[in-house]
């Protein structure tokens, strides 16, 4: 009796475990697209164009610190360093999510913007807290809104180490920013293409 009762409850978690890992967001098939991705993933656009509309931030900022940081992977870690070059020791931060946020970060925007429940793993989360920062980052260290290159080096940096030009002397860090850079230009071209087709699909589904 009780070890079929074991095995019921077993059943049950190995389920429950079935279910989450199959209801996990999967990244885009073509992360590189913009079109794509809201065409692929249902809600995206109408969470970008959210935060855009609240933060001041362009959709193609956002879009592009969120391709750098996770390439759009939902849980996505840092890799763990290597002991003895082969054994997994700890992961350098417990930065995680979408936008790759620390989690004292992530709590400032909490509190911030009052939103508690929000998550590092869901989407519409992660592209509010890129909208806030980037607001945050226009605001304390004089940024330009569309300034994508020294938005990204404050969102990597932290806006009392941008202040300071803490970046001034890393070379691997600009060359980034300006990946960054040139992938939000590449997506807003994009977005200039498909953004009607998006606007016209949102009112037809009622998105807002």
């Amino acid at each position: 009796m009780r070890q079929n009762r074991k095995k019921r409850i077993l059943a049950v978690l190995m389920t429950a475990a079935a279910l989450s890992i199959g209801c996990a967001t999967s990244p885009p098939d073509n992360p590189d697209d913009l079109c794509s991705i809201f065409r692929d993933k249902k809600g995206w656009y109408a969470d970008a164009r959210g935060a855009e509309k609240k933060w001041g931030s362009p959709i193609a900022t956002m879009m592009a610190i969120l391709h750098q940081e996770s390439r759009f992977v939902s849980d996505a870690r840092p890799p763990r360093s290597k002991i003895l070059g082969f054994i997994p020791g700890p992961r350098p931060s417990d930065a995680y999510g979408y936008t790759q946020a620390l989690g004292t970060t992530w709590r400032d925007y909490q509190r911030s913007t009052f939103r508690y429940g929000a998550d590092r793993d869901d989407f519409g989360d992660a592209v509010d807290f890129v909208g806030w920062y980037n607001n945050t980052s226009a605001r304390r260290c004089q940024i330009r809104s569309n300034d994508t290159y020294h938005l990204y080096l404050a969102y990597h940096e932290g806006h009392g180490g941008f202040n300071r030009r803490s970046f001034k002397n890393k070379a691997w860090l600009k060359q980034v920013s300006q990946k960054v850079s040139a992938q939000a230009q590449h997506y807003q071209q994009q977005l200039n293409r498909c953004e009607s087709s998006l606007n016209r699909r949102k009112k037809l589904f009622g998105l807002f």
